[in-house]
């Protein structure tokens, strides 16, 4: 691809590399979209195809955890077979699952469309970082570049309960998906004249047990965990939950004994990589599912539209997005571990904030809040990403990319899935001892177990009195929310005391890292 100058004896990007960046970031950012997209419409979701409780979190949590299933395996075929060739096949597949998804009629088809769309979403985050790579060569500019990349992923998550809100006013919920499909036929027009290809000839071979393996680990204790919450204790629950871990071991043994391992299992001898990589996982862990709690609390407690609720949170999304391009100053200032650990406080800070605002039932203060976790979360993301990279040998620093990108999505799933779970526990302890006299069995059963089904059947109910057993509801679940903030403040303030002591002993030399 041709250069326009050099500088120091590094080629510099042209018009064709930046633009080149702009649809790799688009990419990215619809990519990492979908972990939240459904926020807003799983009400109408509910109202249409009639989930259970344990579907209803398979649909938000099954993209998320088969793209952190697939990130690495994806991330070796693209370098044996080509980095823009996987990616381009990818978007042709995201746009096909998004179809598919768009016009699903039944819980369980919508759960298998996100499932594919995560195995397509999985080959955009290795593919998009390598290919940057690729387009920049001055260090200068690949860091803006990443930085650039980074913020589009930060903002995925940002901007889907936004289009979803605007969607869900005007058209069924199936339109949060179909906004996927112009962006990824971009992507295979545009691919092919502004990206290069790339692939390593001397790439490790794709080991398939792994794969099976990896997924055997996760999947089964996530099914545990969330039949748990939904229904009770089963027997075949504990089951699960030990098969997963069963498997999980097997995963471990297997990358000690293989020449060229799925995942390297050397970068968690490194004290700081460990920090960095809890912090970072631990940040997604906790903002995804507060931002769950945060929607469904706009929608289902306080009675707004998804369009209001939409409006409502772009003061807050505003925050996230000025930091998300501003971060940069704070770790110049700072350097990159004192940037981590303040805004570690600062991110407990709103989230201890936003436990008190959603006992109270304010929707003011539960905006507000997130405004300053905004202010904490995002400089603590992009800092830790680069300190993972930065605090691994330069011969590993692909595999270290790789396991962040990994506990990134599953982080994010898996907070949806733990505290979401949590939510459902809470739920339905506190609905336990509600009088549903009046109620057909139907109707009490979808009252006891979840705040969407309570909403759904007042509003089939006639006469304009709001059920008793509403406001219960409405309490209940808000107690699941301050509870899960509760647990995210505390966790956040032991990690920034932990990461503290981890950094202090590896006496890093945060000039050598550079800011990210």
């Amino acid at each position: 691809m041709q250069q326009e100058e050099t500088i120091g004896g590094e080629l510099l990007a042209g018009r064709r590399e930046w633009i080149g960046l702009f649809v790799l970031s688009i990419a990215c950012l619809i990519y990492s979209m979908d972990l939240s997209v459904l926020f807003l419409a799983m009400p109408a979701i509910v109202a249409d195809l009639d989930p259970s409780a344990s579907e209803l979190l398979w649909i938000n949590d099954v993209y998320g955890f088969m793209v952190a299933g697939f990130l690495v395996t994806m991330g070796t075929l693209g370098d044996r077979i080509g980095r823009r060739r996987v990616l381009l096949v990818g978007a042709f597949c995201f746009g096909l699952a998004s179809l598919l998804a768009a016009f699903s009629t039944t819980a369980e088809q919508l759960i298998a469309s996100r499932a594919l769309l995560g195995i397509a979403g999985a080959t955009v985050a290795p593919s998009t970082l390598s290919l940057i790579f690729n387009l920049f060569h001055d260090e200068a500019e690949r860091t803006r570049a990443i930085g650039i990349w980074g913020t589009a992923f930060a903002l995925g998550g940002l901007v889907g309960p936004l289009i979803g809100g605007v969607l869900l006013q005007y058209f069924h919920w199936g339109s949060v998906f179909l906004v996927n499909i112009p962006v990824m036929l971009a992507l295979l027009i545009a691919g092919p004249i502004l990206l290069p290809e790339h692939k390593n000839a001397a790439a490790s071979r794709l080991d398939l047990v792994s794969v099976a393996l990896s997924l055997a680990a996760v999947l089964p204790v996530i099914y545990g965990l969330k039949h748990m919450a939904a229904y009770g204790f089963q027997l075949d629950q504990p089951v699960a939950i030990i098969a997963g871990l069963v498997f999980g071991f097997l995963f471990v043994r297997r990358q000690t004994r293989l020449t060229d391992p799925l995942v390297d299992l050397r970068l968690f001898r490194i004290p700081a990589f460990n920090a960095s990589l809890a912090v970072n996982m631990a940040g997604i862990f906790f903002v995804f599912a507060v931002f769950l709690y945060q929607n469904l609390f706009l929608q289902l407690v306080t009675g707004l539209s998804p369009l209001e609720a939409a409006i409502w949170s772009v003061p807050s999304a505003t925050v996230f997005t000025v930091m998300s391009l501003q971060a940069y100053r704070f770790t110049n200032r700072l350097g990159p571990v004192r940037t981590v650990l303040s805004g570690l406080v600062v991110n407990a800070a709103g989230t201890a904030a936003m436990a008190i605002a959603a006992y109270q039932q304010s929707a003011v203060a539960v905006l507000a809040s997130s405004m300053v976790i905004a202010l904490g979360f995002v400089p603590v993301i992009l800092t830790t990403t680069g300190l993972i990279v930065g605090t691994a040998p330069p011969e590993r620093a692909g595999s270290a990319s790789a396991v962040s990108e990994t506990s990134a999505e599953f982080g994010g799933a898996l907070g949806i899935a733990l505290l979401g779970s949590l939510g459902a526990v809470v739920y339905r302890i506190a609905m336990s001892g509600i009088d549903l006299a009046g109620l057909t069995p139907p109707q009490a059963a979808a009252v006891s177990e979840t705040l969407a089904g309570a909403v759904e059947t007042a509003a089939s109910l006639n006469g304009g009195a709001v059920p008793a057993w509403l406001e219960a509801a409405r309490s209940a679940f808000s107690l699941g929310f301050t509870l899960s903030c509760v647990i995210a403040t505390l966790t956040l303030l032991a990690l920034a005391a932990i990461a503290r002591r981890i950094y202090a002993r590896a006496d890093l030399d945060e000039s050598a890292i550079g800011a990210h």
